[in-house]
């Protein structure tokens, strides 16, 4: 406020009241300095005024919200009284409120709208009270199952999302995500190890969390120490979770011997078998598998039959008579291509050739490679012969396994032998070709002989054994009977009939043992003689070992019934030459001696003739020395 002097009832000017003498300049100063004064008093008492209103404005504002609140706010109280976080949270936004009634006021909008517009008061607040639910499990019935095939770091503990404003990068609770963990939390999670192990940070984080029970939501890189960003620190949440692996054995062992907390924190270990028994529930539940796969894929249904032939091609993968697969990928495969070439001739079911027309069609589509070796065969391209004798030579049985399928062929293996001292020389490994299996398993030949015809003389012969037309590689020891069947020819001078394959591994006493893929190796050999001419002396000899494993294709079991191939089992080297030649295998007298005209007496003479050839002309010292004897 500013005071004039006044004369008449007209504001003074200053040359006015410089014109005054001291006396009338003493009385306006007085004046002046009295109306100041109380001017300045009844200020005073107006702002005293001004504050007692607005406190009674604000008590009556704070009435007024509270009267409006406490309802709302006792209904939440009575709802979540047995949680007192919440009610702590609660009482926290109605202190807020109160203190910020100002912000719940609606004001008018006078300014211009900015074209970077500002979040309204009620967006503010919408975010300010809002509440962020990571996670709503009240819908379920039990605990939480939560199986992650993509476990990054964010994946399974959560992100802060950022989003930007004016060039800026900003967040708040509201952008906060949920993780794996957090909605597994209370029930199980499943991980493919694997996957877990290969995303950074998230192996090292995982095993963090179950070790201290919580749940942090943080950065990656503020984990590390790379980033010092400010930002959002929520609070850890309490974690009771069971945390599942799934991988292979290999993984599980590389864990548990290099990872001392794995040891710790995954304590059980449960392995799922590839196999299952064949007994009436397994097989019932098989038909309750392919019924499931039609009606949630909307298939026709299966009948009998077909049924019938979908346990028996889970016996044959499983390679087991009495087993069952558990590769039900594969078989919901068959299952569905079985429904299409029904549905090709609208049939009402699926019938058992529906099913055997899956499986074949399956195993045509990938065996361009079996044709190329059964039209090389038939060519004569590869040398195998399924007819007539012959001395030192016999038709072994491979099994190849190309991913998707698997299917057997026939090797013929031929032996050549002349006096010396160089033992058994396999000539794939001197070729570099044979693998540490194959090399055992003709090692164990020397130990058959040794054993068998050294006990009265040493044994001094050179003996080659040789994969005829093979380019690639031999391993494992399958052969090993096949291998010595023709030793044993070639020594006696016996010829073996080609129209005969065979398979099993043997040990150094002359027992046949099983090995694997013989369904696949019966079936080659058998494909083989079909397209040279099967004449019905033709078969296959596998080990006895192996005759719960035959789960054979129905146009071999209907030729073995009808008499056309044949199939035999033996458990020793004894059974299996008396097979190939017709000839009895010999067994070995009180005398030291085996009886006449058998195999073991004819290859016994042998060797000693070989022993006695060496004595007489004997073998430079430097190629004994040059010897590689097995």
């Amino acid at each position: 406020l500013l005071t004039i002097p006044v004369r008449d009832g007209k504001p003074m000017s200053d040359e006015e009241f410089i014109g005054l003498n001291q006396e009338e300049k003493d009385q306006i100063t007085q004046k002046r300095d009295q109306l100041q004064y109380e001017v300045k008093s009844a200020l005073r008492q107006a702002k005293g005024f001004e504050k007692d209103i607005n406190e009674s404005l604000q008590k009556l504002n704070r009435q007024v919200a509270t009267f409006a609140m406490e309802p709302m706010i006792d209904d939440l109280r009575e709802k979540y009284q047995e949680l007192p976080q919440v009610l702590a949270y609660l009482e926290a936004v109605r202190d807020d409120i109160l203190e910020n009634l100002s912000m719940f006021k609606s004001e008018p909008q006078s300014e211009p709208q900015s074209m970077f517009p500002t979040p309204s008061p009620g967006e503010l607040l919408s975010k300010k009270y809002g509440v962020n639910v990571l996670v709503d499990n009240s819908e379920l019935q039990g605990g939480p199952v939560v199986i992650e095939f993509n476990p990054t770091y964010n994946n399974l503990f959560g992100r802060i999302e950022k989003e930007a404003q004016f060039g800026a990068l900003i967040t708040d609770f509201t952008m906060i995500r949920e993780g794996a963990l957090h909605r597994a939390n209370g029930g199980f999670l499943v991980l493919p190890a694997e996957e877990v192990l290969v995303n950074i940070f998230s192996w090292e984080s995982l095993k963090r969390a179950l070790r201290n029970r919580e749940i942090r939501i943080e950065e990656a890189g503020e984990r590390m120490g790379f980033v010092t960003t400010k930002s959002l620190q929520p609070e850890p949440v309490p974690l009771d979770i069971k945390v599942l692996l799934i991988g292979t054995s290999y993984v599980y062992h590389v864990l548990y011997s290099m990872d001392e907390d794995f040891r710790e924190l995954f304590k059980v270990k449960a392995d799922f078998d590839s196999q299952m028994e064949r007994n009436e529930q397994n097989m019932n539940d098989y038909a309750a598998f392919v019924c499931t796969v039609c009606e949630e894929d909307g298939l026709r249904h299966f009948d009998s039959t077909a049924l019938a032939k979908i346990i028996e091609h889970g016996s044959r993968l499983a390679e087991a008579q009495d087993k069952l697969s558990t590769r039900f990928g594969e078989l919901s495969d068959v299952v569905r291509e079985a429904n299409y070439y029904a549905s090709l001739e609208n049939a009402e079911l699926v019938s058992a050739a529906h099913v055997s027309q899956a499986i074949e069609e399956r195993f045509y589509r990938s065996n361009l490679i079996q044709e190329r070796i059964m039209e090389a065969i038939h060519r004569d391209t590869v040398m195998i012969e399924v007819e007539g004798e012959t001395v030192g030579q016999v038709n072994g049985l491979a099994y190849m396994g190309m991913g998707d399928i698997a299917f057997g062929r026939p090797s013929r293996i031929t032996v050549s032998i002349g006096a010396g001292r160089g033992g058994l020389i396999d000539i794939e490994r001197e070729a570099k070709l044979g693998g540490p299996l194959h090399t055992k398993g003709v090692m164990i030949l020397s130990g058959y002989l040794s054993d068998k015809f050294a006990q009265d003389k040493p044994i001094s012969l050179s003996a080659r054994l040789v994969f005829e037309q093979s380019y690639s590689g031999v391993d494992g020891d399958s052969a090993s009977s096949t291998e010595l069947y023709a030793l044993l020819s070639g020594l006696s001078g016996i010829p073996i009939k080609q129209g005969i394959a065979v398979t099993g591994s043997v040990n150094q006493k002359g027992e046949v043992q099983a090995i694997g893929g013989v369904n696949e190796k019966i079936e080659g050999f058998f494909e083989v003689c079909k397209a040279k001419g099967i004449n019905g002396q033709q078969g296959v000899i596998i080990p006895k070992a192996n005759e719960k494993n035959l789960m054979l294709k129905e146009n071999v079991v209907e030729a073995v019934r009808q008499g056309q191939f044949h199939i035999w089992s033996v458990s020793s080297i004894d059974e299996g030459i008396g097979i190939l030649t017709g000839h009895k295998a010999g067994e070995l007298q009180p005398d030291g001696s085996f009886e006449e005209g058998t195999i073991s007496y004819l290859v016994d003479r042998r060797l000693r003739e070989l022993t006695e050839t060496l004595k007489k002309f004997g073998e430079p010292k430097e190629k004994e020395e040059a010897a590689d004897p097995e």
